[in-house]
Protein backbone atom coordinates (compact mmCIF):
# COMPACT_ATOMS: atom_id res chain seq x y z
CA UNK A 1 0.00 0.00 0.00
CA UNK A 2 1.40 3.80 -0.94
CA UNK A 3 1.95 6.18 1.82
CA UNK A 4 -0.80 7.87 0.32
CA UNK A 5 -3.22 5.02 1.08
CA UNK A 6 -1.77 5.26 4.67
CA UNK A 7 -2.34 8.76 5.48
CA UNK A 8 -5.67 9.02 3.95
CA UNK A 9 -6.52 5.66 6.38
CA UNK A 10 -5.39 7.82 9.15
CA UNK A 11 -7.10 10.52 8.50
CA UNK A 12 -10.15 9.57 7.96
CA UNK A 13 -10.41 7.37 10.84
CA UNK A 14 -8.78 10.36 12.65
CA UNK A 15 -11.55 12.45 11.65
CA UNK A 16 -14.46 10.30 12.32
CA UNK A 17 -12.73 9.58 16.81
CA UNK A 18 -12.01 12.84 16.93
CA UNK A 19 -15.59 14.48 16.09
CA UNK A 20 -17.64 11.30 18.20
CA UNK A 21 -18.59 9.97 15.44
CA UNK A 22 -19.59 12.55 12.89
CA UNK A 23 -18.22 13.98 9.86
CA UNK A 24 -18.76 17.68 8.87
CA UNK A 25 -19.63 17.05 4.69
CA UNK A 26 -18.50 20.83 2.17
CA UNK A 27 -20.99 21.75 0.57
CA UNK A 28 -21.50 19.56 -3.11
CA UNK A 29 -22.77 21.85 -5.42
CA UNK A 30 -24.03 20.39 -9.07
CA UNK A 31 -24.66 22.59 -12.45
CA UNK A 32 -27.06 21.34 -14.85
CA UNK A 33 -27.60 22.24 -18.34
CA UNK A 34 -31.70 22.63 -18.62
CA UNK A 35 -33.63 25.37 -17.44
CA UNK A 36 -33.27 27.92 -14.59
CA UNK A 37 -32.07 28.26 -11.70
CA UNK A 38 -34.62 29.18 -8.69
CA UNK A 39 -31.49 31.01 -6.88
CA UNK A 40 -32.71 29.88 -3.49
CA UNK A 41 -29.86 27.30 -2.75
CA UNK A 42 -27.74 30.27 -1.09
CA UNK A 43 -25.18 30.90 -3.12
CA UNK A 44 -23.29 33.66 -3.95
CA UNK A 45 -24.41 34.76 -7.08
CA UNK A 46 -20.72 35.49 -8.72
CA UNK A 47 -20.60 31.41 -8.05
CA UNK A 48 -23.74 30.62 -10.33
CA UNK A 49 -21.50 29.12 -13.33
CA UNK A 50 -18.61 27.85 -11.26
CA UNK A 51 -17.97 24.79 -13.63
CA UNK A 52 -18.51 26.91 -16.51
CA UNK A 53 -21.38 28.50 -18.81
CA UNK A 54 -21.17 25.42 -21.15
CA UNK A 55 -22.03 23.11 -18.10
CA UNK A 56 -25.23 25.55 -16.94
CA UNK A 57 -26.19 27.09 -13.78
CA UNK A 58 -25.89 25.53 -10.26
CA UNK A 59 -29.53 24.25 -9.97
CA UNK A 60 -29.09 21.39 -7.51
CA UNK A 61 -26.78 20.74 -3.46
CA UNK A 62 -26.24 17.45 -3.15
CA UNK A 63 -26.25 15.81 0.49
CA UNK A 64 -23.99 12.51 1.52
CA UNK A 65 -23.70 11.63 -2.12
CA UNK A 66 -21.05 8.36 -2.84
CA UNK A 67 -21.88 8.66 -6.34
CA UNK A 68 -20.90 10.33 -9.46
CA UNK A 69 -23.88 12.33 -11.09
CA UNK A 70 -24.96 11.50 -14.70
CA UNK A 71 -24.45 15.10 -16.54
CA UNK A 72 -22.80 14.49 -19.78
CA UNK A 73 -19.73 14.01 -21.19
CA UNK A 74 -18.26 17.16 -19.34
CA UNK A 75 -19.17 15.67 -15.59
CA UNK A 76 -16.00 16.11 -13.99
CA UNK A 77 -14.56 12.53 -11.94
CA UNK A 78 -15.67 13.69 -8.58
CA UNK A 79 -18.79 15.57 -9.69
CA UNK A 80 -22.21 15.00 -7.57
CA UNK A 81 -19.62 13.22 -4.86
CA UNK A 82 -19.72 14.62 -1.09
CA UNK A 83 -16.57 15.00 0.79
CA UNK A 84 -15.61 15.23 4.17
CA UNK A 85 -13.97 18.15 6.01
CA UNK A 86 -10.84 16.99 7.85
CA UNK A 87 -9.97 20.25 9.40
CA UNK A 88 -10.72 23.77 7.93
CA UNK A 89 -9.36 24.02 4.84
CA UNK A 90 -11.35 23.45 2.46
CA UNK A 91 -8.65 21.22 0.41
CA UNK A 92 -8.02 18.88 3.70
CA UNK A 93 -10.92 16.55 2.68
CA UNK A 94 -11.83 12.55 1.49
CA UNK A 95 -14.82 12.07 -0.07
CA UNK A 96 -18.03 10.32 2.08
CA UNK A 97 -17.15 7.31 -0.53
CA UNK A 98 -13.79 6.96 0.68
CA UNK A 99 -14.63 6.55 4.03
CA UNK A 100 -17.38 4.20 3.14
CA UNK A 101 -15.67 2.01 1.46
CA UNK A 102 -12.68 1.60 4.11
CA UNK A 103 -14.76 1.70 7.38
CA UNK A 104 -17.56 -0.05 6.09
CA UNK A 105 -19.89 -1.23 8.74
CA UNK A 106 -18.21 0.46 11.26
CA UNK A 107 -19.35 4.05 10.07
CA UNK A 108 -23.19 3.00 7.97
CA UNK A 109 -24.00 -0.22 9.93
CA UNK A 110 -23.03 -3.74 9.54
CA UNK A 111 -26.37 -5.03 8.39
CA UNK A 112 -26.42 -1.91 5.62
CA UNK A 113 -22.67 -2.71 4.33
CA UNK A 114 -23.82 -6.25 4.10
CA UNK A 115 -26.99 -5.72 2.53
CA UNK A 116 -25.70 -3.12 -0.07
CA UNK A 117 -21.91 -2.70 -0.25
CA UNK A 118 -22.12 0.80 0.22
CA UNK A 119 -24.34 4.13 1.47
CA UNK A 120 -27.42 3.30 -0.96
CA UNK A 121 -29.22 6.85 -0.93
CA UNK A 122 -28.70 10.72 -0.98
CA UNK A 123 -30.76 13.78 -0.93
CA UNK A 124 -30.40 17.13 -2.77
CA UNK A 125 -31.98 20.73 -2.62
CA UNK A 126 -33.63 20.81 -5.93
CA UNK A 127 -33.96 24.85 -7.17
CA UNK A 128 -35.56 25.66 -10.57
CA UNK A 129 -37.41 28.86 -11.26
CA UNK A 130 -39.94 26.97 -13.53
CA UNK A 131 -41.31 23.53 -13.73
CA UNK A 132 -39.07 20.63 -14.78
CA UNK A 133 -39.96 18.32 -17.89
CA UNK A 134 -42.58 15.63 -17.75
CA UNK A 135 -39.88 11.94 -17.20
CA UNK A 136 -39.82 9.18 -15.66
CA UNK A 137 -37.43 6.97 -13.36
CA UNK A 138 -36.51 3.61 -14.68
CA UNK A 139 -37.19 0.95 -12.04
CA UNK A 140 -34.62 -1.23 -11.35
CA UNK A 141 -34.90 -4.20 -14.23
CA UNK A 142 -34.72 -1.52 -16.67
CA UNK A 143 -31.81 0.08 -15.30
CA UNK A 144 -30.10 -3.25 -14.99
CA UNK A 145 -29.97 -3.39 -18.42
CA UNK A 146 -27.98 -0.05 -19.17
CA UNK A 147 -25.56 -0.59 -15.59
CA UNK A 148 -27.50 1.91 -13.93
CA UNK A 149 -29.92 1.49 -10.32
CA UNK A 150 -33.94 2.39 -10.16
CA UNK A 151 -34.52 5.67 -8.93
CA UNK A 152 -37.32 5.23 -6.12
CA UNK A 153 -37.39 9.60 -4.81
CA UNK A 154 -39.41 11.61 -2.50
CA UNK A 155 -40.08 15.30 -2.14
CA UNK A 156 -40.51 17.62 0.91
CA UNK A 157 -41.00 21.45 0.77
CA UNK A 158 -39.14 22.93 3.69
CA UNK A 159 -40.65 26.45 4.38
CA UNK A 160 -37.31 28.22 4.91
CA UNK A 161 -35.47 27.45 1.78
CA UNK A 162 -39.10 28.72 0.05
CA UNK A 163 -39.52 32.45 0.09
CA UNK A 164 -41.10 32.20 -3.28
CA UNK A 165 -42.86 29.74 -5.21
CA UNK A 166 -41.18 30.16 -8.81
CA UNK A 167 -43.25 30.22 -12.22
CA UNK A 168 -45.48 27.09 -11.84
CA UNK A 169 -45.75 25.43 -8.03
CA UNK A 170 -47.68 22.60 -9.36
CA UNK A 171 -46.51 18.78 -9.60
CA UNK A 172 -47.70 16.74 -12.37
CA UNK A 173 -48.04 13.29 -11.76
CA UNK A 174 -48.57 10.40 -14.10
CA UNK A 175 -51.80 10.22 -16.11
CA UNK A 176 -55.98 10.81 -15.90
CA UNK A 177 -57.23 7.32 -15.08
CA UNK A 178 -58.69 7.39 -18.50
CA UNK A 179 -55.68 8.22 -20.39
CA UNK A 180 -54.53 4.94 -22.62
CA UNK A 181 -51.15 3.99 -23.44
CA UNK A 182 -51.73 4.62 -27.22
CA UNK A 183 -52.63 7.93 -26.25
CA UNK A 184 -48.89 8.42 -24.97
CA UNK A 185 -47.48 6.74 -27.57
CA UNK A 186 -48.92 9.25 -30.05
CA UNK A 187 -47.82 12.37 -28.22
CA UNK A 188 -44.12 10.38 -28.31
CA UNK A 189 -44.06 9.32 -31.97
CA UNK A 190 -44.43 13.21 -32.56
CA UNK A 191 -40.87 14.32 -30.56
CA UNK A 192 -38.93 15.86 -33.01
CA UNK A 193 -41.97 18.01 -34.90
CA UNK A 194 -43.36 19.90 -32.56
CA UNK A 195 -44.52 20.26 -28.97
CA UNK A 196 -46.07 16.74 -27.88
CA UNK A 197 -47.81 18.79 -24.63
CA UNK A 198 -47.44 15.54 -22.98
CA UNK A 199 -48.85 17.26 -19.67
CA UNK A 200 -52.62 17.25 -21.35
CA UNK A 201 -52.57 13.80 -20.46
CA UNK A 202 -51.35 14.21 -16.86
CA UNK A 203 -52.74 15.36 -13.75
CA UNK A 204 -50.96 18.49 -11.49
CA UNK A 205 -51.26 19.26 -7.50
CA UNK A 206 -50.42 22.56 -6.25
CA UNK A 207 -47.37 22.00 -3.72
CA UNK A 208 -47.83 22.10 -0.30
CA UNK A 209 -45.16 23.38 2.08
CA UNK A 210 -44.24 21.29 4.97
CA UNK A 211 -45.32 18.07 3.21
CA UNK A 212 -44.62 16.21 0.41
CA UNK A 213 -44.56 12.98 -1.60
CA UNK A 214 -43.45 9.72 -2.82
CA UNK A 215 -42.80 8.70 -6.52
CA UNK A 216 -42.08 4.84 -7.29
CA UNK A 217 -40.07 4.31 -10.08
CA UNK A 218 -42.31 4.04 -13.05
CA UNK A 219 -44.54 6.99 -12.86
CA UNK A 220 -43.94 10.10 -14.80
CA UNK A 221 -43.89 13.57 -13.32
CA UNK A 222 -42.91 16.97 -13.66
CA UNK A 223 -41.80 18.64 -10.44
CA UNK A 224 -43.28 22.34 -9.75
CA UNK A 225 -40.93 25.07 -9.17
CA UNK A 226 -40.31 24.99 -5.10
CA UNK A 227 -37.02 24.13 -3.92
CA UNK A 228 -37.55 20.36 -3.46
CA UNK A 229 -35.69 18.30 -0.92
CA UNK A 230 -35.15 14.66 -2.08
CA UNK A 231 -34.30 12.21 -0.65
CA UNK A 232 -33.77 9.31 -3.52
CA UNK A 233 -31.66 6.14 -4.00
CA UNK A 234 -28.19 6.07 -5.75
CA UNK A 235 -29.30 6.48 -8.97
CA UNK A 236 -29.41 9.49 -11.57
CA UNK A 237 -31.31 7.78 -14.37
CA UNK A 238 -34.32 9.17 -16.53
CA UNK A 239 -36.38 8.65 -20.00
CA UNK A 240 -37.81 12.86 -20.41
CA UNK A 241 -40.84 12.30 -22.47
CA UNK A 242 -41.72 16.11 -22.57
CA UNK A 243 -39.83 18.17 -25.37
CA UNK A 244 -40.72 21.42 -24.87
CA UNK A 245 -40.94 22.66 -21.45
CA UNK A 246 -41.48 26.38 -20.41
CA UNK A 247 -40.52 27.35 -23.94
CA UNK A 248 -37.00 25.52 -23.61
CA UNK A 249 -36.94 22.65 -26.00
CA UNK A 250 -35.34 19.48 -25.15
CA UNK A 251 -33.42 16.80 -27.80
CA UNK A 252 -34.58 13.54 -28.30
CA UNK A 253 -31.85 12.11 -26.55
CA UNK A 254 -33.41 13.37 -23.39
CA UNK A 255 -35.98 10.48 -24.10
CA UNK A 256 -33.41 8.25 -25.62
CA UNK A 257 -30.55 8.54 -23.15
CA UNK A 258 -31.00 5.02 -20.94
CA UNK A 259 -32.19 2.86 -23.50
CA UNK A 260 -29.90 0.33 -25.02
CA UNK A 261 -28.33 0.96 -28.46
CA UNK A 262 -30.38 -1.42 -30.02
CA UNK A 263 -33.54 0.05 -28.45
CA UNK A 264 -32.89 3.42 -29.21
CA UNK A 265 -35.83 5.35 -30.24
CA UNK A 266 -38.34 2.47 -29.89
CA UNK A 267 -41.45 3.78 -28.13
CA UNK A 268 -43.07 0.89 -27.13
CA UNK A 269 -39.78 -0.41 -25.05
CA UNK A 270 -39.49 3.38 -23.82
CA UNK A 271 -43.19 3.22 -22.47
CA UNK A 272 -42.45 -0.19 -20.96
CA UNK A 273 -40.56 2.34 -18.53
CA UNK A 274 -44.35 2.93 -17.18
CA UNK A 275 -45.50 1.44 -14.43
CA UNK A 276 -49.28 1.58 -15.84
CA UNK A 277 -51.28 0.90 -13.16
CA UNK A 278 -49.92 3.41 -10.57
CA UNK A 279 -49.67 6.28 -13.36
CA UNK A 280 -53.21 6.21 -13.36
CA UNK A 281 -54.28 5.18 -10.29
CA UNK A 282 -57.69 7.20 -9.67
CA UNK A 283 -56.26 7.35 -6.21
CA UNK A 284 -52.76 8.54 -6.34
CA UNK A 285 -52.68 11.55 -4.17
CA UNK A 286 -54.07 9.46 -1.20
CA UNK A 287 -51.62 6.55 -2.24
CA UNK A 288 -48.60 8.51 -2.69
CA UNK A 289 -48.57 11.89 -1.00
CA UNK A 290 -46.54 12.06 3.02
CA UNK A 291 -48.02 14.62 4.99
CA UNK A 292 -45.72 14.71 8.09
CA UNK A 293 -46.14 12.35 11.00
CA UNK A 294 -45.24 13.07 14.44
CA UNK A 295 -42.65 11.02 16.17
CA UNK A 296 -42.48 13.10 19.63
CA UNK A 297 -43.51 16.47 20.63
CA UNK A 298 -42.51 18.49 24.36
CA UNK A 299 -41.09 21.24 25.45
CA UNK A 300 -37.45 20.59 24.09
CA UNK A 301 -38.29 19.67 20.60
CA UNK A 302 -40.59 18.13 17.94
CA UNK A 303 -39.46 15.54 15.48
CA UNK A 304 -41.29 14.10 12.58
CA UNK A 305 -41.79 11.88 9.77
CA UNK A 306 -41.47 13.17 6.32
CA UNK A 307 -40.71 10.67 4.14
CA UNK A 308 -41.67 7.16 4.58
CA UNK A 309 -44.21 4.59 3.16
CA UNK A 310 -41.47 2.88 1.00
CA UNK A 311 -38.95 0.17 1.27
CA UNK A 312 -35.64 2.63 -0.27
CA UNK A 313 -35.65 6.01 1.35
CA UNK A 314 -36.75 7.90 4.30
CA UNK A 315 -36.28 11.04 6.21
CA UNK A 316 -36.99 13.22 9.66
CA UNK A 317 -37.21 16.59 10.14
CA UNK A 318 -35.93 17.56 13.77
CA UNK A 319 -37.03 20.99 15.35
CA UNK A 320 -34.80 22.01 18.43
CA UNK A 321 -37.05 24.72 20.31
CA UNK A 322 -34.97 28.19 21.17
CA UNK A 323 -32.73 27.96 24.44
CA UNK A 324 -33.10 23.64 24.61
CA UNK A 325 -30.88 21.10 24.43
CA UNK A 326 -31.78 17.40 23.81
CA UNK A 327 -30.31 13.88 23.07
CA UNK A 328 -31.88 12.71 20.14
CA UNK A 329 -31.31 8.93 19.26
CA UNK A 330 -31.82 7.38 15.73
CA UNK A 331 -31.87 3.49 14.99
CA UNK A 332 -29.35 3.87 12.06
CA UNK A 333 -26.56 6.16 10.24
CA UNK A 334 -27.87 9.23 8.44
CA UNK A 335 -26.87 12.52 6.73
CA UNK A 336 -28.54 15.52 7.83
CA UNK A 337 -28.74 19.30 6.57
CA UNK A 338 -29.64 22.36 8.52
CA UNK A 339 -32.50 25.01 7.56
CA UNK A 340 -32.64 27.01 10.27
CA UNK A 341 -31.21 28.52 13.46
CA UNK A 342 -27.73 27.89 14.80
CA UNK A 343 -25.56 25.86 18.32
CA UNK A 344 -24.08 22.98 19.14
CA UNK A 345 -24.14 19.40 16.87
CA UNK A 346 -21.86 17.13 19.59
CA UNK A 347 -18.64 18.78 19.06
CA UNK A 348 -19.61 20.82 16.11
CA UNK A 349 -20.75 24.39 15.96
CA UNK A 350 -23.79 23.89 13.40
CA UNK A 351 -25.51 26.71 11.49
CA UNK A 352 -27.22 28.06 8.86
CA UNK A 353 -25.62 29.61 5.95
CA UNK A 354 -27.21 32.75 4.72
CA UNK A 355 -24.39 32.69 1.93
CA UNK A 356 -21.79 30.25 0.42
CA UNK A 357 -18.90 30.81 -2.06
CA UNK A 358 -18.28 28.38 -4.23
CA UNK A 359 -15.90 25.71 -2.59
CA UNK A 360 -15.72 27.05 1.01
CA UNK A 361 -16.70 25.16 4.11
CA UNK A 362 -19.82 25.45 6.08
CA UNK A 363 -21.72 24.24 9.31
CA UNK A 364 -24.73 22.85 7.64
CA UNK A 365 -24.10 19.44 7.06
CA UNK A 366 -23.39 16.57 8.60
CA UNK A 367 -22.62 12.64 8.49
CA UNK A 368 -23.67 10.80 11.42
CA UNK A 369 -22.49 7.54 11.83
CA UNK A 370 -24.25 4.57 12.97
CA UNK A 371 -22.63 4.05 16.74
CA UNK A 372 -23.18 7.82 17.35
CA UNK A 373 -26.94 7.77 16.35
CA UNK A 374 -27.50 4.87 18.28
CA UNK A 375 -26.23 6.48 21.41
CA UNK A 376 -27.66 9.35 20.51
CA UNK A 377 -26.57 12.90 19.28
CA UNK A 378 -27.18 16.12 21.63
CA UNK A 379 -28.07 19.34 20.07
CA UNK A 380 -27.83 22.76 21.71
CA UNK A 381 -30.48 25.50 20.05
CA UNK A 382 -28.07 28.27 20.96
CA UNK A 383 -31.08 30.85 19.92
CA UNK A 384 -33.27 32.48 22.59
CA UNK A 385 -35.64 32.92 19.95
CA UNK A 386 -35.60 30.55 16.86
CA UNK A 387 -35.75 27.23 16.25
CA UNK A 388 -32.89 24.90 15.29
CA UNK A 389 -34.47 22.74 12.07
CA UNK A 390 -32.73 19.55 10.88
CA UNK A 391 -33.82 17.63 8.02
CA UNK A 392 -32.06 13.75 8.55
CA UNK A 393 -32.21 11.33 5.48
CA UNK A 394 -31.39 7.50 5.42
CA UNK A 395 -32.24 4.39 4.15
CA UNK A 396 -35.87 3.16 5.21
CA UNK A 397 -35.42 1.06 8.90
CA UNK A 398 -37.98 -1.39 10.22
CA UNK A 399 -39.83 1.18 12.56
CA UNK A 400 -40.46 3.43 9.12
CA UNK A 401 -43.82 3.83 8.52
CA UNK A 402 -45.25 1.70 5.88
CA UNK A 403 -48.01 3.44 5.16
CA UNK A 404 -50.15 6.76 6.13
CA UNK A 405 -52.87 5.38 6.38
CA UNK A 406 -51.67 2.33 8.92
CA UNK A 407 -50.37 5.14 10.97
Amino acid sequence: MKERDYDMKDKITETLERNRGIYRLIPNFVPRRFSKPGLRLRLHPDDLYAYGTKRGAIKERWFSSVIRCMNGEDTREDEGLSYVAAGNDPEDRFTLKEAVDLLKGELIGQDLYEKFKTWPMYSKFFDYEDPLFHHVHLGFEDAARVGRLGKPEAYFYPVQYNNYPGSFPHTYFGFHPGVTKEQVRDRLKDYELKDTRITELSRAYRVELESGWYTPPGVIHAPGSYLTYEPQWNSDVNSVYENVTAGEVYPKSFLNENCPENRMDDIDYILGFLDWEKNVDPLYKEHFSRPPITITEDERHLERWIVYGNDYIAAKQLTVKPGQTVTVKDESAYGCILVQGYGKLENYPCSTPSLLRFGQLSEDEYFVSAKRAQEGVTIINASEFEPLVILKHFPTTKNTPKMKEEN
